[in-house]
């Protein structure tokens, strides 16, 4: 049986005084590139906000905002707050 973990949730601004050096080993959600971008465009257009689950050195997170940019390896988010997707667990609409 897999543990369930509840993540701690945290305001965006917070988020600039978290490492990610640490690789933690978990599972993805297959489709989560398309999952942001979709999140980012909703963001841009709408100003639609979503729940992002994250893995920080300091243990798994969630954030509500919007996303403004999805790259190849970090998504932005606004006040220039960036986040690893490596360390994104999911991204699922509010």
């Amino acid at each position: 049986m897999q543990e369930t973990i509840s993540p701690t949730r945290v305001e965006k601004e917070a988020i600039a005084s978290f490492s990610f050096r640490n690789t933690v080993k978990f599972k993805q959600v297959p489709d989560l590139i398309q999952k942001l971008e979709h999140a980012t465009r909703l963001g841009n257009t709408a100003k639609v906000k979503f729940n992002i689950d994250f893995y920080a050195d300091s243990g798994l997170k969630t954030v509500q905002t919007t996303i403004w940019a999805t790259g190849t390896k970090f998504i932005c988010l606004k006040g220039g707050v960036w986040i690893p997707i490596a360390n994104i667990v999911d991204v699922r609409s509010i």
